[in-house]
């Protein structure tokens, strides 16, 4: 059996709709945005802002409906493995769905989160043993392996997990009470690596935003999140 330290997805080969993903699509081109970031980072928020104010498509986190996330927070060791496969198999619904809409499209959450800090932070912690995530990432190679990919990542950064949890009890799901801040301490170590993996693994760029920072509750915050995806995308 593989070293922990060897195990991980695999790079994979150029993805389709290259003229999204190089960047160098025309200015009314379509775009393919993607939004990264912690529990209570503030991606839906504003995947649904860009989505309003641009006409982006939205796909949003298959979190609401999901069979196994109540059953995930309640006993992680028995239910990770199986709630990343369902991630995973949502996520790529949402990519080959992406590939057939005619416009421009956000999502909230990208692909690549499960297998780079998820799945490696639930392994780590004893919650999927070697063989789950070897055979979660098998799955992965598999499914992703001709997938088209956004063009852009913005990455949201929360470096206080006071504020994430906070954000977290203010939009009230049951299943996520349980969440503390350990939990979101050691996936922020996670996240830090992120920009650097989505680029030199995946040839994606990310722009960093510190979502502490900037409140997108305000029409300021609103406007100035605005303009710096904009810019970012090349719109």
């Amino acid at each position: 059996m593989a070293p922990r330290n060897s195990i991980g997805p695999k790079p994979t080969a150029a993805p389709l709709l290259a003229a999204v993903v190089s960047g160098k699509a025309s200015r009314h081109a379509k775009r393919f945005l993607a939004m990264a970031g912690n529990i209570g980072a503030g991606k839906t928020t504003a995947a649904k802002l860009v989505s309003r104010k641009l006409g982006y498509e939205l796909f949003d986190e298959p979190v609401i409906d999901n069979r196994f996330l109540k059953d995930y927070y309640s006993d992680m060791k028995r239910w990770s493995f199986t709630l990343q496969l369902e991630f995973l198999l949502r996520r790529v619904e949402h990519h080959e769905l992406i590939h057939t809409v005619g416009k421009s499209c956000v999502q909230d959450r990208t692909l690549y989160e499960d297998p780079e800090i998820f799945a490696k932070y639930l392994h780590g912690l004893g919650h999927m043993d070697n063989r789950e995530l070897e055979l979660y990432y098998e799955y992965f190679d598999r499914l992703n392996a001709n997938l088209p990919r956004p063009a852009h990542v913005i990455y949201f950064s929360v470096p206080d997990v006071e504020v994430l949890l906070g954000r977290i009890q203010t939009r009230g799901r049951k299943e996520e009470r349980g969440i503390g801040q350990d939990f979101l301490r050691g996936l922020n170590g996670y996240y830090q690596a992120l920009p650097s993996i989505l680029k030199s693994k995946y040839g994606i760029d990310t722009l960093t935003i510190d979502a502490s920072q900037i409140d997108i509750r305000t029409q300021t915050g609103r406007d100035e999140l605005l303009d710096r995806v904009t810019t970012f995308v090349g719109r």
